[in-house]
């Protein structure tokens, strides 16, 4: 497995960039791009030199793994195709349109020996990654993923499309059932919810309490955590922590003796890039991926939920 062959299934906006990526990686030969869209199939291929396709299954047998960048409707049933013929497989987040689907596609990644990664990019900010081994006992999460409308996703409300990015965050970082959901939202500029709010409840006693919108004026892409020991900060657009501890090393804080705080800022990285690297390591290595199928399965099963509270406005 020297020289592993990839393609990209759909090269929008952001699957553009998926072929980028990967034509530009050692070790591994791009060998299509793929698009119902001839003409901005054959545009992407001519930037990243490799041929255009307009048909996917033309690539099944010609690959050793693919990113499929698709509608959200589509998701299932690429997926499914490649790995019935043992590819591996990096799909976009969310993972399917139902947990049913979800389930059949991580059974099938396991019976044909395939890894199966999804697309929550977040999990590479470097911020979210500093965290490893900073969280034990979250008690109270509160986050925030704003964003000017683009008009990109709106296939699906905004839980799927943005929140969902959080909801995964906050599952990994609590490891604990939940107990309790209650959510609101409302369409804005789009027929299906463009603003979102959700309260989590965890059987560890940890609340979550997630805003997302793509309405909103500015971006804002924020995160804090708070447990026994300390308080965290997490900004993933300025790629920063700050950290505020009972005791410790750092800055003290005027009228609260015996807490100090420190921050921490990351030069700017590129989190896809990292993404298709950590798929790519586990295709070479025979490995789990960073954010497996069950990961994905989980966070679409918690934004379903959410999205149930919003009147019922589920996708399909």
């Amino acid at each position: 497995m020297s020289q592993l062959r990839a393609a990209v299934i759909g090269v929008g906006y952001l699957g553009r960039f998926h072929a980028q990526k990967y034509a530009a990686l050692p070790g591994v030969e791009l060998i299509g791009v793929v698009d119902v869209d001839q003409a901005a199939a054959e545009n992407v291929a001519a930037e990243v030199g490799c041929r255009a396709f307009s048909d996917y299954r033309e690539l099944l047998e010609r690959v050793d793994l693919v990113s499929i960048v698709v509608p959200t409707r589509l998701h299932y049933q690429v997926a499914k195709d490649f790995l019935n013929a043992g590819r591996h497989v990096l799909v976009e987040k969310p993972i399917t349109e139902t947990v049913a689907e979800a389930d059949e596609l991580i059974a099938l990644a396991r019976q044909n020996g395939a890894v199966l990664q999804v697309g929550h990019l977040e999990r590479f900010n470097p911020a979210i990654v500093a965290l490893n081994g900073e969280l034990h006992t979250p008690m109270f999460i509160e986050s925030h993923r704003l964003t000017p409308f683009r008009g990109r996703g709106t296939d699906v409300n905004v839980v799927l499309d943005l929140m969902i990015h959080d909801i995964d965050i906050i599952l990994n970082m609590v490891q604990a059932d939940l107990t309790s959901i209650s959510a609101s939202g409302v369409p804005v500029l789009s027929e299906e919810v463009d603003i979102a709010n959700a309260r989590l409840e965890f059987s560890s006693g940890c609340v979550a309490n997630v805003t997302a919108s793509r309405v909103s004026r500015d971006a804002m892409r924020k995160v804090r955590v708070f447990q026994p020991d300390g308080y965290f900060s997490i900004d993933y657009q300025k790629r920063k922590i700050a950290v505020c501890r009972k005791g410790g090393v750092g800055m003290n804080l005027p009228g609260l003796p015996g807490i100090t705080m420190q921050e921490k800022g990351f030069a700017e990285s590129d989190a896809l890039l990292d993404e298709i690297e950590a798929f790519i390591g586990a295709v070479r290595n025979g490995t789990s991926p960073v954010v497996g199928g069950e990961d994905g399965r989980r966070a679409l099963d918690v934004a379903l939920q959410i999205s149930s509270h919003l009147g019922g406005m589920l996708p399909g």
